[in-house]
């Protein structure tokens, strides 16, 4: 990212320098260093040659690829849902690497939102399109959770959230952070839907209002910009009739269930010992503590989660993966879909500005 982005202007190019290719450093070094640490912690010679790199492993693993493939392909059939048609599947599939790396350098508390608010702009998007696609997104996502989690609980009860948790009375911090979290997703999903769906002049006031008090100050600019999106996606949204959002709801269903049962795939693959491959009530055992793993991972104070991931893996899954070899599989799952959208941005987003770089300056001409 040159001198030839000063095109760009001021508030632009801090979207830029968001997700400038210097800033896989940072999240590289963390993933490193926890992992460093925890092999020298955690790592069993005796666990680690049990696993059997047969055949049957890799199949498993080549399955867990596939899955990532069909996520990626999941996120793009969304955008083009929510483009209706706009981009091609090639340009689907390019803007969800952009969105992707965003948020792999990014707190993933954080996310990349203002990153694809900026990139749909740049690809000519209406600005009631741009709005609908970027909050829209937040609501789907949210409303995957808030809908799953709880027909999960029921078959799984509280055994879902940690290992050995037969009630309530048994959470440890891990358990009333999952509680937390979920809530809190509860509340912006049910907040965003309230704003694109019933009352977004109200929701603006509520932001609005809410952002008046002390430290808060700092953030009513742009709540305020947050309520206006809203009423634009708003008015967009309620044009749409019920394909549109059976359409964008089952690919997001589609990517995140890919998002888990990759790792089912890798676990299935590396601890052998397990009947997890012909077992099904234990599959979607483990499928709903990976759903509620990620519940607290999406509040990562890190980027992308780096590192914060591979120390709550191990934890979560001690009832089904071997404590010397968790690691492997947590560094396997991780290089597949974290570090490998990181390589994906060093290569995307360079020729991406360059497009768009070039496309200016066409129209200037």
């Amino acid at each position: 990212m040159s001198e030839s982005t000063q095109d760009f202007n001021d508030e632009q190019q801090e979207v830029l320098q968001s997700i400038r290719i210097s800033r896989v450093i940072f999240p590289i070094l963390i993933g490193i260093g926890v992992v460093a640490y925890l092999l020298w912690q955690q790592f069993d010679p005796e666990e680690f040659a049990k696993i059997k790199w047969t055949g049957y492993a890799l199949f498993w693993i080549g399955m867990s690829i596939l899955l990532f493939i069909v996520r990626h392909i999941a996120y793009a059939t969304r955008l083009r849902v929510l483009t209706k048609g706009e981009f091609s599947w090639l340009k689907c599939i390019e803007l969800i690497f952009i969105w992707e790396f965003s948020s792999a350098v990014s707190p993933t508390s954080i996310g990349g939102s203002a990153v694809a608010f900026f990139v749909l702009a740049q690809e000519r998007l209406s600005t009631a399109r741009t709005a609908t696609i970027v909050l829209y997104t937040v609501v789907l996502d949210a409303a995957f959770f808030i809908l799953t989690l709880p027909i999960l609980f029921l078959f799984y009860g509280p055994n879902m959230i940690r290992p050995n948790l037969s009630s309530f009375n048994d959470m440890d911090g891990w358990g009333y952070t999952f509680i937390g979290a979920y809530f809190l997703m509860l509340t912006y999903g049910a907040l965003f839907a309230l704003g694109l769906f019933y009352n977004p002049k109200q929701i603006k006031r509520i932001m609005t209002w809410f952002t008046s008090f002390g430290f808060l100050k700092r953030y009513q600019a742009k709540a305020n910009d947050l309520g206006n999106d809203m009423i634009t996606a708003s008015k967009a949204l309620k044009q749409e009739n019920w394909k549109f959002h059976l359409g964008a709801f089952l690919s997001t269903a589609t990517a995140w269930s890919c998002r888990f049962l990759l790792l089912n795939c890798l676990i299935i693959g590396i601890v052998t010992a397990m009947p997890l491959a012909v077992d099904v009530v234990t599959q979607l055992g483990l499928y709903a503590r990976l759903q509620a793993m990620f519940v607290i991972m999406a509040f990562s104070p890190t980027p992308g989660g780096a590192g914060f991931a591979e120390v709550v893996f191990g934890g979560f899954l001690s009832d089904y993966v071997p404590k010397g070899i968790s690691l492997v599989i947590a560094t396997i799952w991780r290089l597949l879909t974290y570090y490998s959208y990181l390589i994906a941005g060093v290569i995307v987003i360079p020729n991406w500005i360059r497009k768009v770089l070039a496309r200016r300056k066409k129209q200037r001409g």
